[in-house]
């Protein structure tokens, strides 16, 4: 009997103990994880009071909105160098060069005396299809003039740009005449390359100059290769001088092209991202091939991890200057007005263990802000023994030296040329009268120039113009006091530049690429280095003799110093 009554009560005991479990466990969470959530919630509050006491009290009229789209740069500036905020307005040009293409007209162009000058035609785009040249001048946007103080890049690229298959009507002057042409383009998807320059250096060498890493860029190495093949190429030189970086998977995939199977790639870490490794598959095409990867002190995120992951897997050498240092992972996180945030929640390190990341406090840190200028001060572009190896040292698959404390440091160090840089050549540089003229002297020259078929072809043509002279003209008309020795110790490298700015506007990106490469340092060693059969790193200490004065005069060996 005692029995069935126990029974009797034993659910409604059951329903005490749970109701008694909720409320010690609630009690816990108010008063532990609670604290931690009113504060945040406190903290949002007050913001959001914040601009509702503005709002409603202010001595004058706010418009909050502009209000919060100033505020949040800031916020997002105390927390590092790289997270940022991104107006609804700038989403879509900040995507586009990575998606790997825009709708646009499908023109490259530069402003000069408050007009629009079409500097190059995409081949087959919207533009050229419709009738516009290299070296028109747009007057008018859908009838409206578009000439003055109102024509600044912004601008004419919000109106030269729209959805595919829209159509925009432009009134165009072209060359030595007066009448405006009117042209009516219909918008189309326009290609951004992420590979500008694929060719042979020599007979055995290839050539590939990634600018980024898009969402195209594997695929774009591919085909890059497939061309090489033909030419049968048997090294390969890979260049991400300049290259500021982009995705982490078309970073991932090239890497994989080269390394054999399971070597580990790269790996993030986060206070809120567990440790993810990314490692190779074993299905590259070119695990054997010799390489080498040129980097500069412009080559940052995507383009270190593929030179991180080369080096410390000992699959080819690096040559160059060190690296930026940017190895924060930022995840982008939309709003529901368009606008986004990329928010770093986690770092880049290499296969060694290196973090990528060089040294920055949180806040607005000038020296971080600087930092590149301050490297040039130091002379670390002209001296390997000047560059600072804050961090620890770690080691290559092969047990090579490596270091830490941000960025990557080549293995064959090329200083900064300064042989011939003058004043005038300064000048002349940075007040973009050297762009200036070039653009005029094609232009005024377009008709001959446009019957040179390859880039060699105009460069002995030009050489024989005497350019230096004809801008030493142009400059000094245009403000700039000329000056005979400086132009005379100058010379080469004003030949150079003007040469090949002018070389760009006939041809494209690869046919100046091509021109600047003939003599640069850097392609240079990389071509002693396959002569020496040296691409394949080799352990500390091992046949240093054979290596001794094997690079060019200018270029030193910098990995373990």
């Amino acid at each position: 009997m005692n029995q069935n009554k126990n029974n009797r009560f034993m659910p409604l005991m059951m329903a005490l103990c749970v109701v008694i479990g909720i409320l010690i466990g609630t009690f816990y969470a108010n008063h532990f994880s609670g604290n931690r959530l009113s504060i945040i919630n406190t903290s949002s509050n007050k913001l959001n009071n914040l601009m509702h006491i503005i709002d409603d009290q202010y001595v004058d009229t706010v418009n909050i909105n502009t209000l919060v789209e100033k505020a949040m740069p800031q916020i997002l500036a105390e927390l590092d160098p790289h997270s940022v905020y991104i107006s609804a307005k700038d989403v879509q040009t900040a995507n586009d060069d990575l998606k790997g293409s825009f709708s646009g007209v499908g023109i490259e162009f530069t402003i000069r005396q408050d007009t629009i000058h079409v500097q190059n035609v995409i081949k087959n785009g919207p533009a050229e299809r419709a009738g516009v040249i290299a070296g028109d001048k747009i007057v008018s946007v859908d009838d409206q003039p578009f000439v003055g103080k109102i024509v600044t890049t912004e601008e004419a690229m919000h109106r030269l740009k729209g959805p595919k298959d829209t159509k925009v009507k432009l009134g165009v002057i072209r060359y030595k005449e007066k009448k405006v042409r009117t042209f009516t383009v219909t918008r189309g998807e326009i290609p951004t390359k992420s590979i500008t320059s694929t060719y042979m250096l020599d007979g055995e060498t290839g050539y590939i100059k990634i600018k980024n890493f898009g969402q195209h860029t594997y695929t774009e190495l591919l085909i890059a290769l497939a061309r090489l093949s033909q030419e049968n190429f048997n090294n390969l030189v890979i260049d991400l001088r300049g290259n500021t970086g982009g995705y982490l998977a078309s970073a991932i995939q090239i890497a994989n092209e080269f390394l054999p199977k399971n070597r580990l790639i790269v790996y993030t870490q986060g206070r809120k991202s567990p440790r993810q490794e990314y490692r190779s598959d074993g299905r590259g095409s070119y695990q054997q091939i010799p390489l080498i990867i040129l980097i500069d002190e412009g080559s940052a995120s995507a383009s270190e991890i593929l030179a991180g992951a080369v080096q410390d897997n000992d699959r080819g050498t690096i040559i160059g200057r060190r690296s930026f240092g940017k190895g924060l992972v930022q995840q982008p996180i939309a709003f529901n007005d368009g606008s986004m945030v990329r928010l770093t929640i986690a770092r880049y390190y290499s296969p060694s263990g290196r973090c990528i990341q060089k040294p920055y406090t949180s806040g607005a840190d000038k020296n971080y802000e600087e930092d590149l200028i301050s490297r040039y001060q130091h002379g670390e572009y002209f001296s390997q023994d000047s560059i600072k190896h804050t961090g620890p040292a770690y080691h290559t698959h092969i047990g090579r030296t490596v270091y830490g404390g941000g960025g990557i440091t080549p293995d064959i160090f090329i200083p900064e040329d300064t042989l011939g840089i003058t004043s005038y050549y300064k000048e002349a540089s940075m007040t973009g009268l050297i762009l200036q003229f070039a653009f005029t002297y094609t232009d005024d020259n377009r008709i001959k120039l446009n019957n040179f078929k390859e880039m060699m072809e105009l460069s002995d043509y030009l050489v024989k113009q005497n350019t230096v002279e004809k801008f030493a003209a142009y400059a000094e008309k245009n403000g700039l006091h000329r000056r005979n020795l400086m132009i005379k110790k100058s010379h080469s490298l004003l030949q150079r530049y003007i040469n090949s700015r002018i070389i760009y506007n006939i041809f494209d990106e690869g046919a100046w690429t091509e021109y600047l490469n003939m003599d640069d340092p850097a392609v240079n060693a990389a071509l002693e280095v396959f002569r020496n059969k040296a691409a394949f790193p080799r352990k500390e200490g091992a046949a240093k003799d054979a290596d001794k004065g094997k690079n060019t005069g200018k270029a030193q060996p910098a990995a373990g110093k």
